[in-house]
């Protein structure tokens, strides 16, 4: 975020474009992952686990076709703590998130952990900095709170089903905000460094290391790990490929000229669409004080005025 007098560059606008894009396609996930549980009984870290692997091989064979695997390797070998740290931190974020929605319920888990990122990344950027936050950067920050709230509370409509143990939900989700926030501010730097397709291969491929163990667990549970179903196969591609390779793409390429923090706000489009897509195609309802919460969602998201100062964009892969 920026000053109000700041002026607004053509890529940074473009970036932000991009991380919103990223954030309506996270927000097709959940729907895609509810269809899968409903038709297949998938559990919500086996199919993390499936995003993921198998974003990780599209990206691996996007690489090899068009030649960016040299960009790939150069990445690992240049940054290699940097790169992991941001996939498992992807990772990470995934497995609080789920246990805590299973803990505390969606709404709270939603509005703790997605709500916390943007304040932390912003703190973080000022403190960086040694700047002070604007009056618009403060309103603009309260009023995408302020419509996470309206969405993540109301759209649910009562079906959250907090588990036995609120309070470590609630501590979970915190460190699912707070991991949100800094695989951000990580992705951030390096994005600016590394080619986006090259760092979103390598962090896909380590945050899949990372969650596969998952499925051996589920399997030895005896939950349902694989499917045979053509329809239920095309959702996992899609989940893996558009939610994940696609998103994660879009993200990095977006963060080379936005700051961390105004794309913490920015894809807090995804449990906007999220609401929207359940609404459309599960035929959840949507009261009207979902409806206002976005509508402040999206004022925020518009009101975004990157500088191009602030970043610095680098050349075009």
């Amino acid at each position: 975020m920026t000053t109000g007098g700041a002026v607004e560059s053509p890529s940074a606008r473009v970036g932000l474009l991009q991380v919103c894009a990223a954030g309506v396609l996270w927000g097709t996930g959940g729907v895609v992952v509810t269809v899968l549980h409903e038709r297949d009984g998938f559990g919500a870290m086996t199919a993390s686990a499936w995003r993921m692997a198998l974003a990780a091989v599209a990206l691996i064979g996007f690489s090899l076709v068009t030649g960016r695997w040299g960009r790939t390797r150069e990445a690992l070998r240049v940054h290699p703590t940097l790169v992991v740290l941001v996939g498992g931190g992807t990772a990470a974020y995934q497995g609080l998130y789920f246990v805590s929605v299973l803990m505390v319920g969606v709404s709270v888990a939603t509005v703790v952990s997605l709500g916390l990122a943007p304040l932390l990344a912003a703190v973080w950027e000022h403190l960086v900095g040694q700047t002070r936050p604007s009056g618009r950067d403060v309103l603009v920050l309260a009023a995408a709170l302020g419509g996470l709230v309206l969405i993540s509370v109301t759209a649910g409509d009562g079906a959250d089903a907090p588990g036995d143990d609120p309070t470590l939900g609630l501590v979970l989700a915190v460190l699912a905000g707070t991991t949100y926030a800094a695989t951000t501010v990580l992705g951030h730097t390096l994005a600016r460094r590394v080619d986006p397709v090259a760092l979103t291969t390598c962090g896909t491929a380590a945050g899949a290391v990372v969650l596969l163990p998952f499925l051996a667990v589920a399997g030895a549970r005896g939950e349902p790990v694989l499917t045979s179903d053509p329809a239920s196969l095309t959702l996992l591609l899609y989940l893996g490929v558009a939610t994940m390779a696609l998103s994660y793409g879009l993200l990095y390429a977006g963060l080379r000229t936005t700051p961390a923090s105004a794309a913490t706000i920015a894809t807090l489009v995804e449990p906007l669409s999220a609401a929207v897509f359940a609404a459309v195609i599960l035929g959840e309802r949507l009261p009207w004080p979902a409806l206002v919460g976005g509508a402040l969602v999206l004022a925020a998201v518009a009101a975004l005025r990157p500088n191009a100062g602030e970043v610095t964009a680098v050349g075009a892969p």
